[in-house]
Formats: structure tokens, sequence, C-alpha cells
């Protein structure tokens, strides 16, 4: 295992994702003469006393938001001359164009401490990062040449767990129970902590609350009764849960949230509604469900009543709801250990789970916290780590041309518990949206990426494009139809596996407005019939882009979507067959029901290239219905629980995206099941 001391300054990666540094960083690189892709330089002076530095030009890197973030600085024996900051890799319109005001306050500062841009948080405190490590090198301190950091590789996703010297643990935190990280999951643990007057600590690697995941399903719960819905037939939740999962789930899991989501709900509410009066926006009615004539002579979904949201009250107060239970517990005396990254967990002779050891990402000293009753693990999936998706979710990974994940998604947490021995579910569940929009030509999977983690990217600029989910006509490079396009998200992506470039394209014409109404889709997809102004706003951006066609014929529109020779031929070919079929109401070919046929004939005719966006992961560390860890004998770890999307045990293949809210709802039931499995509320 690989030794880490204080004095060698190793960051532990193995939790480290958004605000850690990465191995440039931490190799602090030896001086170079080369130059580097620049986003943004300059040249001036920040003078320190004469001696201060040894000449050279020295490179630092760290983890921004979605890129590795790169820092060149060049310095004199007293000053520093030159600084090149390279945020290309990060958000375009934020971080990305955040470069130069960057590199002119670390020329003004004379050292690594600078104000940052704001709205640029992240990737400001990156640059701060790789520039510190510059200025340590060029100082003379702790210069490594190599260093092998634990973040896994293409070949083993897994890495080696790292050996820390006790040495090195400079802090020691006593509680009761520790909450690792401050998101979904770790946030509500927090809070039903905090509302019992326990004794717990919450570590969270970044310097904030991440990102709110707004809706939740609860079954059976006081908004679906103050809405009038009947109780909901549990048994049937239950199989078809089982069904979507192909049987690779634990019923007694599934169970614990269908039984006990209410109960979540209710908690939430008494924060959420009775203490800072927000509402409660519970979807019912005809907008909870497919339209009837679906079933009947395609598969007969089940789609449960328990969509929950607070958004319009999160729009109104500006807080999205971790922000607002962060409020919440610091109003009961508690708050979170930000910019505290996981390394390993710890555990005594019996195999209980002790507590953690964490680096402290400010100044690099090591803490030990002591969990007497637990802990949780809250730290998310791995759709932002692309050994882990690659190596665990080939086929999933090959389809995807897009994302929508938080890219501190690195299943960090994931690894930490697989060290301790707890067992990782054996295959894949990504939550795919068919939403991937990218330009003619452009296959599915990652492409090389010098700033992003891994050097892996995929290749859209688009995070989702909501109406791709529409069921309009879809067809292949060769201009063929090749499935029913009424289907849950990730079913078109699936199929698009076995299609040149796994990418398809999707035609409509004028009166697309009109169809989408009739189409009648539901959860998140329905913004597209709920909101048409953010439909015609969205497909303007995209052809101004290139990313989506607007032509007055199909012919044209075949030009423009790249079909060419026999290819264009047969999309021409297709799309009068699809006319037909329209005017049939008779879908002969897929068995699409009538409702979501729709004409293509009125100009302008619509068309752009589609893959799968990847939200998230739902593989994860085997659990018991009360939430604890199971080891690779599938017997419970005494000390350690899981919650959010590194919990497993629920979901396989795919994420039943016709009941919204589900994955969310299973998070927060078993945050707080967790809490009260330590603390003996139950």
């Amino acid at each position: 295992m690989n030794k880490i001391s204080r004095k060698g300054f190793l960051k532990i990666a193995a939790a480290a994702a958004m605000s850690g540094v990465t191995a440039g960083a931490l190799a602090a690189c030896n001086a170079a003469s080369g130059s580097t892709s620049t986003a943004a330089s300059g040249s001036a002076a920040a003078s320190g006393a004469t001696g201060t530095y040894i000449p050279g030009t020295y490179e630092g890197t760290a983890e921004g938001i979605s890129s590795t973030v790169k820092v060149t600085m060049t310095f004199s024996d007293s000053a520093v001359t030159d600084v090149v900051v390279d945020t290309s890799g990060e958000t375009a319109s934020i971080g990305a164009a955040a470069a130069d005001e960057l590199r002119d306050q670390l020329l003004a500062a004379g050292s690594a401490e600078i104000d940052g841009v704001s709205g640029s948080t992240i990737t400001s405190e990156a640059v701060m990062k790789a520039a510190k490590s510059c200025y340590a090198q060029a100082k003379g301190e702790a210069v490594v040449s190599s260093v092998q950091l634990p973040t896994g590789d293409e070949n083993d996703w897994l890495g080696t767990e790292p050996d820390i010297d006790e040495a090195a643990i400079t802090e020691t935190v006593d509680t009761d129970i520790l909450i690792v990280g401050a998101g979904n999951g770790g946030m509500f643990a927090a809070a039903y902590a905090a509302a019992n007057g326990l004794n717990f600590r919450v570590i969270e690697q970044n310097g904030n609350v991440q990102d709110t995941r707004h809706w939740y399903g609860a079954i059976d719960s006081a908004a679906a009764k103050a809405a009038g819905e009947e109780p909901f037939d549990r048994a049937k939740l239950l199989s078809e849960i089982s069904r979507y999962a192909s049987g690779k789930c634990d019923q007694r899991v599934v169970r614990t949230w269908i039984n006990e989501s209410a109960a979540m709900h209710d908690f939430m509410r008494s924060i959420l509604e009775d203490k800072y009066g927000w509402e409660c926006d519970f979807t019912s009615g005809s907008e909870a469900a497919w339209p009837a004539e679906n079933a009947e002579h395609n598969t007969d979904y089940l789609f449960p009543v328990e969509e929950h949201n607070y958004m319009a009250s999160e729009n109104q107060s500006g807080k999205p709801r971790n922000e607002l239970l962060l409020d919440y517990i610091r109003e009961l005396g508690y708050d979170v250990d930000f910019k505290v990254s996981l390394a390993k967990l710890e555990k005594d002779d019996s195999g209980r789970i002790t507590g953690v050891i964490a680096q402290n990402m400010d100044d690099d000293h090591f803490i030990r916290y002591n969990a007497a009753k637990g802990v949780l693990l809250a730290c998310g999936g791995y759709a932002g780590n692309p050994y882990m998706m690659e190596q665990l979710d080939p086929l999933g990974t090959s389809v995807t041309t897009a994302c929508s994940y938080s890219p501190a998604t690195k299943g960090y947490g994931i690894r930490a518990a697989v060290w301790a021995g707890a067992n990782l579910d054996k295959e894949s569940a990504p939550m795919l949206f068919d939403r991937g929009i990218v330009a003619p030509g452009v296959d599915a999977g990652y492409v090389d990426s010098e700033s992003a983690f891994g050097g892996k990217a995929f290749p859209g600029t688009v995070s989702q494009y909501n109406t791709g989910t529409q069921p309009f006509l879809k067809v292949n490079r060769n201009g063929e139809r090749f499935a029913n396009e009424s289907c849950p998200y990730n079913d078109i992506v699936y199929a698009a596996s076995h299609q040149p470039g796994r990418v398809y394209a999707q035609i409509h014409d004028a009166n697309f407005a009109e169809d989408i109404e009739r189409f009648h889709t539901i959860g998140c997809s329905a913004m597209s019939r709920n909101m048409p102004q953010m439909v015609t706003s969205t497909m303007e951006k995209h052809i101004e882009a290139g990313l989506m066609f607007k032509c007055d014929t199909l012919d044209e529109l075949a030009d423009k979507m790249g079909f060419t020779g026999a290819a264009k031929e047969t999309f021409l070919a297709t799309v009068e067959r699809y006319n037909e079929l329209y005017d049939k109401q008779n879908d002969e070919d897929f068995g699409k029901p009538a409702y979501r046929l729709s004409a293509i004939r009125t100009a302008p005719f619509y068309g752009c290239w589609l893959g799968a966006s990847l939200l998230t992961t739902e593989q994860g560390i085997a659990i018991n219905e009360k939430g604890q860890a199971l080891d690779t004998n599938n017997q419970p770890m005494p000390g350690l629980y899981i919650t959010g999307d590194m919990s497993g045990s629920f979901f396989a293949n795919n994420y039943p995206c016709l009941m919204a809210g589900v994955a969310m709802g299973r998070t927060l039931t078993f945050a707080m099941k967790a809490i009260k499995q330590m603390a003996g509320l139950e």
C-alpha cells in the first residue's frame, strides 16, 4: 500500500473530486521549460524579497467543476513574472470565462490567496490550489517528482487503499455519528439528527452543500391524501420495481422505501412547510400517468402517484432545499465541516467500522473522526469517473453522448467502502435520459479530453435537451426507423446501441407543439408540454449552435442532417412511410400507440441527433432493509450505513424513469432510517 506522510503533502484522492488536488498538483511538478495550452496569460511582477524563490517555471493542477484546472507560474528570485491560467475545460460561460480575472488576481496578489470570481467558486478554489503548488515548488517546499495516487486507472478502477502514517494524523474528532457527504441524503440525515439533538458531525469535500435533486417519491403521503388519492397497491408496486430490476434487487430494501417514505415526507414537511412556510407541489391525476390508450397494445406500465417537490418555494426564496437544511441545522447549533475529504474508513479488530481518516483540503492536515455509533456514507455515484464507467458499465458508457451529472460524483465513497470489505452490486444501473443532443457525425461514447478527469469526456456540449424524450420519429444513420419511440427514457438509447455510431436522429414538423400536447409524457419530460416557450427558445438556441436544423423541405433537412446517397433515399422513404402510418392511425411496423404518431408534412421541418445524457449511476454498495452496508458474504458490516446513489440492492439494468422521484425518495428514506438505527430510535 502507498505510505502517505504529512511531509509529502499527499492529497488523498479518495473523495477529493471537485475541490481536491489532482495528480499533477500533488506531484509538485519539477520546473518546466515548455509552454502550456493557454486560456489566459499575462506578465507582471508580484514581488518578494530577493532570494525568496528558485527562478523557473512551475505548473500546478487541481480539479475544478468539470475539468482539471492548470496554472503555470514563472518566478524570478523575488517575484512572479508571468501567470498562465487554463480553465478551458470548465463551464464556458462561468469558470472558463473567469480565467483572465483569476490570472490578474494572482499577478497582483503575490500569493495564492486571492478573492476569486463570484459565481465561479469551485473553479476559483481550484486555481488557488494549483497556484499554491506552484509557490511551494518555487520555494523548494515538498517537491516530489513522482507520487502514485489512489485514483484508479483505466485498468483498475478500484486502486489501492492508502496507508496513512499515524504521525500524519494531527487532529482527532470524537462524535457518535459521522455523516460523509453534504448532498441530498447527507443533509436530510443531518436535519433528522439535529432535530433529535444527537451528537453528530458532517464532512463534505467541497466548500458548499451539493446540488439539490428537487423531486422525490413517497407512497401514500400526507400530500397524496390531501389530493384525494386512494391508497396505492403496495404489493403491485413492489412487484413492478422488481420487474424493472429483473429480480436483481432485495425486495426487503424496496419495501422499506414503500412503507416508510410517507414518514420521511412527514419530517420533510415539518421543516419546509411548518417551519419555513414552503408549499409542496404534489403530482397527481392525469399529470401522474400516461393515457390509458398506451396499454392497449404496449406494456401496461405502473405509474405510482408519488412525486413531491418544493421547486416553486425554492425559486421564490432563492435557496435550494439542501441549503435550507444547512440553515436548519445551524439554527440548532450544528454545522458541516466543509473542505474535509474522506481518505479511508477505519475498523477495529472485530471488524466494526469505527470512523474515518479524512484530510482538510485547505492546509492538508489529516483528521481522525471516531464515530462511536456509526458512519453514514452519502457520497454519490460514479458518473464523473471514466475509469469506473468504462469498467463497470461499458454499455451505458457506449450510448452516452452528454452528461448532466455533478462532476463531484467520482465514486470515491464506493471505493472506500469496497476497500473496507463492502459488497458492490454486480450489475450497473445508470440513469440515462434520451436527451444528449450532438452535432451530425458525432458518435456516442467518450472522446479524449486533456482537461477532463481521467482524460476522457462525453462529446455533447448540452447537458439535456428535454424535448428529446418526446416520441417523434427516430431513425438511424442509414435513415431507417428501428424502434417504437413511445418508451421509457433509456429504452431508445439502449436500442441505439445496435445502430451505427450508437446515435439516432429525431424528426418532426412545424406542428410539434400540438404533437407534444397529445403525447402527454410525464415526469420531467412534461416540461416540454407545460413550458412551450422553453421548447421554442431552446430549439432556436440549438439551431444557432448547429445542433438542430430547421428547413423548408425534407430534402434540405436530409442534407443538413448528413444523410447522403442510399441513406438519404431511405430517410425520405422512412418519413413517407411514417406519414402513411399516421394516416392509418396504426403503427404496423413497431406498434406505437396511435396517439403518439405524428405527421411530418408541414414546413418547416426539424431534425437533430441524439444519444443518452447520463445523470447519475445507481449501482452501489449492497445494503439491507436497515440501510446497513453488507460485506462480500452479504452480512451486515457493524457501524457502516449507506444511502443515496452509492447504495445498492434497489436498482439493476436501468432506472424506472416512469416512477418519478423513486431514487431520491429512496435516498431520503434511508438517510432517515440510518440515523434512527445508529441512534437507537427504533
